[in-house]
């Protein structure tokens, strides 16, 4: 349900009074990062985790002890306690946190707390396209030598991770609004790539979508970089008190791209404009317009903190993507296996336009619904961007947090999908696919929960199929 929210300074100094932190979940991508930026501060840390992983690994690297597991023991010795959204308040530690008397705050409020301590913070917003705008921003950046501070959602392979420390007043993180996290941020810069209607198990409806954005926009102190093309996204920031720049394809944006390749081009190319005069050319090596906008909004954050537009230009041909967005796993059998993280209608019809035009001889799409309330709301626009594809694939819809009350199911889905097959279990359908796909086929698996699982599945069966010949 939809409540008001507002930033919880409250514990704004507690980084000066302290020294020991304890991340319960920190494995999780918003956690590492903000556990190597407290290690690199001097603050001495300790997590825990249920399961290993990448992540894991990379923070036990660092020498940080972690525990397999959530114990009250965990706690001991700590002076304040991070946890995860995901985190429930009955957690063991949790429990002895309050018990002993240790401040605990939720993750987005200690993002909140540290980008705060940059004089040139850069949040990026918006309902689609943060995590990819964040990496664009974080290799421009890291590439033209401002030695930024970055948390990013997604492992970005220029710097093997989703984190980078650097030494300078520069921080760009991702601010992302469900249950209005990103209202715990007060950033220099305020980016927002688009604003559309998502969540609305929480926000109920696009209004207060906006009115959550508007308010997120009144934090911010210098600038707000914002989609020109993108009525919502407008209507957020028509009240500003800052300076609002924009970006798009129209000719009214400060910021604009003027396209230099053919409609039919798998990676984009395009002149880049401020007012009328041309900063550089642009040539990505991502695919879709939906890049094309996320490199815009990258390239007009970049140049407004001084980046020079050749930097802009070499860093953004140089960016490959980041894990789960559009991701090849492989190519066996001549057949590639992608994931993508891809899980509203708008970033799947962007996604899979993309996919069509890059000469596959069929593109076969198993998606993932992501809670019941999205599906349920959104079903025809699901079915319309789902309908794109040659083949589509639609497995059981993966509840997250809710339970069906919506009493919808896949099927349902699949009933507006022409030619559609629902098949709930991964294994079914890594089976199907690798038994009908063929070379020169691409296999896309997408959605925002575990679907990647399945997309591995296929990729080793098609292996194992390989070296069976």
């Amino acid at each position: 349900m939809y409540v008001e929210k507002f930033c919880d300074k409250s514990y704004d100094d507690i980084l000066d009074r302290i020294k020991r932190v304890h991340f319960v979940g920190i494995g999780g991508s918003g956690m590492c990062p903000l556990a190597e930026i407290l290690i690199s501060k001097g603050y001495s840390v300790s997590g825990s985790d249920m399961s290993d992983g990448d992540t894991l690994q990379r923070i036990k690297s660092y020498g940080i002890p972690v525990f397999m597991g959530h114990e009250k023991s965990n706690v001991d010795g700590a002076e304040l306690v991070v946890y995860t959204a995901a985190v429930k308040q009955d957690n063991p530690e949790l429990t002895a946190a309050r018990e002993q008397g240790i401040p605990a705050i939720e993750r987005s409020v200690m993002l909140g707390i540290i980008s705060r301590r940059f004089k040139n913070s850069v949040a990026v917003s918006g309902t689609h396209g943060k995590t990819t705008t964040t990496a664009m921003l974080s290799q421009i950046l890291i590439g033209s030598k401002f030695e930024p501070t970055a948390v990013i959602g997604g492992k970005l392979p220029a710097i093997g991770g989703n984190s980078y420390v650097g030494d300078s007043e520069i921080m760009v993180c991702e601010a992302c609004e469900y249950v209005d996290s990103f209202l715990q941020i007060t950033p220099a810069v305020a980016v927002i790539l688009n604003v559309d209607a998502d969540h609305l198990d929480y926000f109920e409806n696009l209004d207060n979508i906006k009115k959550s954005f508007g308010k997120f926009v009144a934090q911010t102190s210098d600038a707000v970089i914002v989609n020109g093309d993108d009525n919502n996204a407008l209507d957020s920031v028509s009240g500003s008190s800052v300076k609002v720049i924009t970006f798009g394809f129209g000719d009214k944006n400060d910021y604009r791209a003027v396209m230099t390749s053919p409609e039919s081009t798998v990676y984009d190319s395009f002149d880049l404009y401020l007012n009328n005069e041309k900063l550089c050319s642009i040539e990505l090596s991502v695919p879709g317009k939906h890049n094309v906008y996320n490199a815009l909004a990258a390239a007009s954050a970049a140049h407004y903190l001084g980046v020079k537009p050749e930097e802009i230009s070499k860093n953004l041909h140089d960016f490959t993507g980041v894990h789960r967005r559009f991701e090849v796993l492989g190519k066996p059998c001549g057949i590639t296996v992608a994931d993508d993280f891809a899980h509203h209608p708008t970033e799947i019809r962007a996604t899979l336009s993309a996919a069509m035009k890059m000469g596959f001889n069929k593109v076969w799409n198993v998606f993932q619904p992501h809670t019941y309330s999205r599906t349920a709301v959104l079903l025809d626009d699901f079915a319309d961007a789902l309908s794109i594809v040659d083949e589509a694939v639609i497995l059981e819809i993966l509840p997250v947090r809710e339970t069906n009350t919506y009493n919808i199911y896949n099927t349902d889905l699949g009933k507006k999908v022409s030619g559609s097959k629902c098949i709930d279990s991964f294994e079914d359908a890594a089976k199907y696919v690798c038994e009908n796909a063929k070379p020169g086929d691409l296999i896309l698996t997408m959605g925002g929960g575990n679907v990647y699982m399945c997309a591995n599945m296929i990729n080793d069966m098609l292996k194992a199929k390989e070296t069976e010949k």
